[in-house]
Formats: C-alpha cells, sequence, structure tokens
C-alpha cells in the first residue's frame, strides 16, 4: 500500500486533500464531484458532455459557493497588481510577428492587445484558485466532463494558472489556447462589457482552416461567434485549443479577473519563450528546455 503522503497528483497535493477541497468551496448539492458512481454525478457528465458537442463551452452556474465568493474576490484583488501589463501589437497565434509565412496568413493579422497577466508562481498556494487546481478529484472531474482517460495540469511554470486581469476599457484579443481545453473561473465581474466570444472548432488538431480564421479576423460591425456572460464563481469549460476567442472591453470602473486553469492530454506540455515573454514579460530556463525538447499533442502552427 502506497503512503497517503507519497501518493501525490502532478507533484502538488497529497491524497485525500483534494476531497476536501471539493467539499469546502464547491456546491456539491448541485455538483456532486463527492460521489463519481451516483446515478447524479453521471447525469451530469451527459449533460456536460452534450453541451461540449453541441456548443464547444458549457457554463457551470455558481460552482463556486455563495460564502467564498467575497474571499475569492479579495485574493484575486491582491494579487491584480502582481499582473504583468503590456500593451503590444500581436496575432492570433501568438507567434512573432516577422515569422516566415505567405502574406495572406492570418497571422499576419495583427491586433492591439492591453490585458494582463499575474504568473501561477505568482500566486499564493493557499488561494483558493491555487487549491481548486491542485485537486486531484477536481481534475478527475474535468477529464470526465471532456471524456477523457486522464488529463495533466499544463507544465508551464508561469501559464498553468494564471489570473486574467481586464482593467477598464481594455480587452483580450482573438487567440487560440495552447492547450487542449481551457477551464475558467470568473472572481470578479466588469461593471459592464466583458462579454466572451468564441468560435467553437473553427480549426482542428490536422486543420488550421485558415481561411475561416482570415474571416474572423476581417469581419466588420457585429462581433462573430457565440457569446457568453459569466458571473463570480461560475466555472466555465471550452475547446480553447481550437477555439478562436476573445473578451470584448470592459466598462466601468471595476476590473474584470478571471483565474485560467490549464490543462493538456499529454505531460510535459510548456509553452513556447515568445508565448511567455509576450504574456508575462519573462522568459524561464523551463520554456528554453522546451523549445529544444517540445512535447507536442497536435500539428498546430502555435
Amino acid at each position: 500500500m502506497v503512503s497517503p503522503d507519497l501518493n501525490k497528483t502532478d507533484g502538488v497535493m497529497m491524497e485525500g486533500q483534494g476531497a476536501l477541497i471539493l467539499q469546502k468551496y464547491v456546491d456539491l448539492m448541485a455538483y456532486p464531484l463527492d460521489r463519481p458512481s451516483s446515478e447524479s454525478y453521471g447525469a451530469l457528465i451527459a449533460e456536460i458532455e452534450a453541451k461540449l458537442a453541441a456548443d464547444g463551452a458549457v457554463v457551470l452556474k455558481n460552482f463556486i459557493r455563495a460564502e467564498w465568493l467575497a474571499q475569492l474576490e479579495a485574493e484575486g484583488e491582491a494579487v491584480a497588481p502582481d499582473a504583468y501589463a503590456r500593451v503590444d501589437t500581436v496575432n492570433a497565434y501568438n507567434l512573432p510577428l516577422d515569422a516566415p509565412l505567405a502574406e495572406d496568413h492570418p497571422a499576419k493579422i495583427t491586433m492591439r492587445r492591453e490585458n494582463a497577466f499575474v504568473a501561477r508562481d505568482l500566486i499564493p498556494e493557499d488561494h483558493i484558485i491555487q487549491q481548486l487546481y491542485n485537486s486531484p478529484d477536481l481534475k478527475r472531474f474535468l477529464a470526465d466532463c471532456f471524456a477523457y482517460q486522464q488529463l495533466h495540469q499544463l507544465a508551464d511554470p508561469l501559464s498553468g494558472l494564471v489570473l486574467n486581469v481586464l482593467r477598464p476599457g481594455l480587452s483580450h484579443p482573438w487567440h487560440f489556447d495552447i492547450n487542449e481545453f481551457t477551464v475558467s473561473l470568473l472572481t470578479k465581474k466588469a461593471e459592464a462589457g466583458g462579454s466572451f466570444y468564441y468560435c467553437p472548432d473553427i480549426r482542428s488538431p490536422r486543420d488550421e482552416n485558415l481561411d475561416a480564421v482570415r474571416e474572423v479576423l476581417t469581419a466588420k460591425g457585429e462581433i462573430p461567434g457565440k457569446r457568453i456572460e459569466l458571473e463570480p464563481g461560475d466555472l466555465q469549460l471550452f475547446k480553447g485549443r481550437y477555439a478562436l476567442h476573445h473578451v470584448s472591453p470592459v466598462e466601468g470602473r471595476a476590473e474584470r479577473h478571471t483565474a485560467i486553469f490549464a490543462y493538456t492530454l499529454e505531460p510535459g506540455v510548456i509553452g513556447a519563450p515568445e508565448r511567455a515573454r509576450q504574456l508575462f514579460g519573462r522568459v524561464l530556463p523551463a520554456h528554453e528546455e522546451a523549445a529544444r525538447q517540445r512535447v507536442r499533442s497536435d500539428e498546430l502552427l502555435d
């Protein structure tokens, strides 16, 4: 028998702690994550799978218990000043702007990025979002939601877990995620604006579908794609690797804070140095090493 203190998931949390985290923070009456063999759990997973198949995203409303929402927001506000903020010109693939691509490639379409991220290594281990991200029981639930035997934390030491900070007047431009799926938790809502738009399955693991991506990036007038409005404590699951997505400008005086939990199908996936430099203003040795021995789960450009 393995001693509980030696049986860890992703080298972070001991066995049994994850269940306690769920009991403390998650509305287990609505989302019975603590009863994976129950009929109610099976029905929940079936409903989530159906919505993901139909829409490419699903929102678990009021996932976090109401009594923890104030602390969730306060913890985000405490680290928000540490967000790396930079106004930059980027493309949807977060590739270098001088990448050797055809002039009509969508990556040649540039956008202004004005948002900010708090990197994982700046978020205290006792913060709610770190505890949830490190919970093996939550990871097991998410694997069930996406119909996979197992998911792995994104191994990137900066972008595995981040707090996205959108200040008034700022937005998050169209982009793809480097991980297959993205799980996000709204911790603070803007007074207005800050809507999430996405184009589900606009590309696939073997097909960039460049014409469709270009059409979205050059659209005028009404914003393309589906729209989602989140409330604090809502957990959103979506296929961010294959869905082009963005967040509209934040209006009013309040910031919009979103914790982003990143997972992959393969262990050891780390983002490219250029992406780390763009998002966090720094590159760690892990990024340089990963660039030399890159672990990929698809053949896509980014």
